[in-house]
């Protein structure tokens, strides 16, 4: 039986992809303590309920990586009483406007000609390695405020999967998180009930994509593991390691992990 924390993983009407990221165990026996780090889909369709909950957190910070053309799709979070928002568009896994539009109006030999024989998945990993080693000053500004004064935090971008995904997973590296422990909570991305919702152009709610446009969209889609173990070896391979990653890459001293770890861990 999964362990289940009521409070904090409610059936939000307008939030896809919540959860809390505690409980995960570390390599020296702790675990991220409950209720200080979040992570979800953007927050633009919430309810007022999903907005009550929400504030019930305590949350002193928001971190939104979704760029101005996705807040333009989907719309500003919505404002919860005494949240610091921080925006810091992080490279979009699926590259800009025109590619986003050619997905809500199903546009299939477009689709065939960028996302078929294996291309959707190697744009993702090329995105993944990307992110990790050209948004090293957004990553470095998160674990800094983590460490100051930014919990309980949310983290989100559109889908919660991609850009949110990797910084939940430089954050739980930060601590020493168990690395299959952040490729498990990773994973559940993948469940039905969090998977975004992708609206198409002009068409009303009922109409779907044809099988062979999801088949060609689901990497996209998907949190596959080949994605997150693309962005662990561009560490290894750019920096040498974690701790030369955290220390060279994002200017992370000694001093500012353990502040991560006091806030983030039991």
């Amino acid at each position: 039986m999964t362990q289940q924390i009521p409070s904090t993983e409610p059936e939000l009407a307008g939030v896809r992809n919540f959860r809390d990221v505690g409980g995960l165990p570390t390599v020296d026996g702790r675990r991220v303590r409950h209720g200080v780090l979040f992570r979800s889909g953007h927050l633009a369709h919430a309810t007022e309920d999903d907005a009550a909950f929400l504030s019930s957190l305590g949350l002193h910070t928001i971190f939104d990586f979704r760029n101005a053309a996705d807040q333009k799709l989907e719309g500003l979070d919505v404002e919860l009483p005494g949240v610091r928002n921080v925006n810091l568009p992080l490279s979009d896994p699926a590259d800009g406007v025109e590619f986003w539009k050619m997905v809500r109006d199903g546009e299939l030999d477009e689709l065939r000609e960028i996302l078929s024989d294996g291309k959707g998945s190697n744009r993702m990993i090329t995105a993944y390695r990307k992110i990790i080693k050209e948004r090293t000053a957004e990553h470095s500004q998160v674990l800094r405020s983590l460490s100051e004064d930014s919990v309980p935090a949310l983290m989100h971008c559109a889908a919660g999967k991609d850009r949110a995904g990797l910084s939940i997973a430089v954050t739980l590296l930060a601590v020493g998180v168990e690395r299959e422990a952040i490729v498990a909570d990773y994973l559940e991305s993948n469940a039905k009930h969090r998977r975004y919702k992708v609206r198409r152009s002009g068409d009303d709610a009922a109409t779907a994509y044809s099988p062979e446009v999801m088949e060609l969209l689901s990497p996209l889609f998907d949190a596959r593991v080949e994605y997150l173990t693309a962005a662990f070896e561009t560490i290894e391979e750019t920096w040498g390691g974690v701790d030369p990653y955290l220390e060279r890459g994002l200017g992370i001293t000694p001093e500012i992990r353990e502040g991560l770890r006091t806030r983030l861990l039991d």
